[in-house]
């Protein structure tokens, strides 16, 4: 337990291949790279299973918040109800099973936060419930 206590002494060393007059250094041979020690939580993070491939080399995603989440559910209804194609066919096609179904699961977040949202977050997801409902009665009578 006195180990974890201890600080490691860390050493800087210039392994730069240039000086500051740009030549090559000459009094140094070059050394293998020694992988610095990770931290405990460093080493949690990088534990095998808790981090996809993809998300790895891919940092483009969005922040996973709230709004995030509300609005990814609704663009999922918006693409069921045609408005976008299919990435892989290039077919813009109607579900609205898997629409209504989209805007339930929001229903059920609505009701599940209730009490939790500050007013922002409130009004996102009623404003976007009402806009989503309307359309899919639109949509349903639509032949």
């Amino acid at each position: 337990m006195e180990e974890e206590k201890k600080e490691k002494a860390y050493v800087i060393k210039d392994k730069r291949i240039f000086d500051e007059t740009g030549d090559v250094r000459k009094d140094e041979s070059p050394q293998p790279e020694v992988k610095p020690i990770e931290t405990k939580e460093e080493t949690e993070r990088h534990t095998p299973g808790k981090e996809s491939p993809e998300a790895s080399r891919d940092e483009s995603f969005p922040e996973v918040n709230f709004f995030n989440f509300v609005l990814s559910l609704s663009t999922t209804a918006m693409y069921h109800f045609g408005d976008f194609p299919d990435p892989a066919s290039q077919k813009a096609e109607r579900n609205l099973a898997a629409a209504k179904q989209t805007i339930d699961i929001l229903g059920m977040l609505r009701s599940k936060t209730e009490g939790n949202l500050d007013s922002d977050e409130k009004s996102l997801i009623d404003g976007i419930l009402f806009e989503l409902r309307m359309r899919y009665i639109k949509e349903k009578d639509r032949p």
